[in-house]
């Protein structure tokens, strides 16, 4: 896939608490420090990974790297299909914080790949389902496809990448 722009001020509030809160304090207290700056970005980074877990997502090899100076994400592993790669994918950049996401990911079963779409304000799943789709009430497709990262089809916030599957 490659690499994936993300809006860097919306999504998931990851960095502003625990390891990677505190870590990102004395990382910015020292910024000349290239010791303080890694361990900023592995707690980042671990932060991410932890939310990609926590939404029940996995891929044999599962690594994820976290650059602050430029906000990008890698992620690396094998997914077992195409959806979960990009909902991974999708994991990683809708973090606050998160500006770009370099998807070095690979595939067991290859599929075709999903769209996506960038969430803007006056937005709902019906809206952009008309938009690809021509047909409003196939929003629920959006909404499976975007599972379990959405758990309301009324949930959805300027600035979130979501999936677009094929028709």
């Amino acid at each position: 896939m490659g690499l994936i722009d993300f809006v860097k001020d919306a999504g998931e509030k990851l960095f502003g608490r625990g390891q990677a809160q505190a870590a990102a304090k004395e990382a910015a207290a020292e910024p000349s420090n290239a010791a303080k700056t890694q361990a900023a970005n592995s707690a980042a980074a671990d932060a991410i990974l932890e939310y990609v877990k926590s939404q029940h997502l996995d891929a044999t090899g599962l690594t994820v790297t976290y650059d602050g100076a430029t906000a990008t994400v890698s992620v690396f592993g094998v997914a077992p299909d195409q959806a979960t790669r990009e909902k991974i994918v999708l994991c990683c950049g809708n973090v606050a914080g998160v500006a770009a996401v370099k998807d070095m990911m690979s595939v067991d079963q290859s599929q075709p790949e999903a769209q996506y779409y960038t969430v803007v304000s006056g937005d709902n799943l019906s809206k952009i389902s008309k938009q690809f789709y021509g047909d409003p009430n196939k929003y629920v497709k959006i909404f499976d496809a975007n599972k379990p990262m959405l758990t309301s089809p009324d949930r959805i916030y300027p600035g979130q990448k979501l999936r677009i599957p094929p028709q």
